[in-house]
């Protein structure tokens, strides 16, 4: 303990407290989370190596090692642990033990904030009930880092889906909010999107910015868009409400037609599922 203090007090004029705070852990971000109403769950990746990741809140939701092992760092904001994503390992809950995690209905809301340190590598898929492939799609609600394909390169991305397929007339899904600022690579950032059954929207560290309309890439040439869509991706405009669509509830990867992938490159950690839209004042007070 003497040895934590020193380095702490050592290295006070190189890290602010919010930087050691998310080294070392807060007990006081864990609370606000676990006080906020609506949650579902909230995952902080102290577990070791090979072990399932606990959950507070409604029920238990353990998420459990698939595809190979998730080393435990000795560096996170709510436990001062995280887990490391350098692989294709991954976690996953099945469909059939979801519950409450499986939110959906034509106006029913959702927020997820992520606690993560990203490389800054590549599509990143942080967490939710996603599948882009079987029966067509199971797509419902996920956590997406830089989903370049239409205008979220390096952004949060929050997507949700209604009947868990690609959008018509486009060959994929399109219906995300993309984040105005970008995810910076190896910090510490708190990701989160929202959605109230009307507006999906993403925020950094926090902070909700808006984007202007602006015409969205690989959409020109369609039925009924020959010039292309334009829209705003913050908020993204999507009142068509969340299926239920059979998906499993998966962290740090996507099932994909040639199997899993978006896998998140870095550190979760931190994970929080709640029930409702989160007011943006909510959200700058939890992260």
């Amino acid at each position: 303990m003497y040895h934590i203090i020193a380095l702490v007090y050592f290295n006070a004029f190189i890290f602010s407290t919010a930087e050691i705070k998310q080294i070392l852990g807060s007990p006081e971000l864990m609370a606000r989370i676990i006080k906020t109403e609506g949650l579902i769950a909230v995952w902080d990746f102290k577990e070791e190596e090979g072990k399932c990741r606990r959950s507070n809140g409604k029920g238990e939701f353990p998420l459990c090692e698939t595809n190979g092992k998730i080393s435990r760092v000795n560096d996170g904001p709510l436990s001062g642990y995280s887990a490391k994503f350098n692989n294709e390992a991954y976690l996953n809950l099945p469909n059939s033990k979801a519950s409450a995690l499986n939110i959906h209905g034509k106006s029913k809301g959702i927020t997820i904030m992520a606690w993560v340190k990203w490389t800054g590598e590549q599509t990143g898929f942080v967490g939710g009930m996603w599948n882009e492939y079987q029966n067509g799609g199971k797509r419902q609600y996920g956590l997406f880092i830089s989903l370049p394909y239409y205008n979220g390169r390096n952004q949060v991305c929050g997507h949700i889906s209604n009947t868990g397929k690609p959008t018509p007339p486009f060959p994929y899904s399109i219906d995300y909010s993309a984040s105005k600022q970008e995810v910076p690579a190896n910090k510490w950032t708190c990701i989160a999107f929202t959605y109230d059954g009307t507006y999906i929207k993403s925020y950094v560290n926090g902070k909700f910015e808006s984007r202007e309309p602006e015409l969205i890439d690989h959409t020109k040439g369609f039925s009924g868009y020959p010039n292309g869509l334009v829209q705003s991706k913050n908020p993204y405009f999507f009142p068509e409400g969340m299926g239920d669509n059979g998906s499993d509830f998966t962290v740090g990867a996507v099932l994909l037609k040639n199997g899993m992938g978006n896998y998140f490159k870095g550190q979760i950690g931190g994970l929080a599922i709640f029930e409702r839209a989160l007011s943006d004042s909510e959200i700058l007070n939890i992260k």
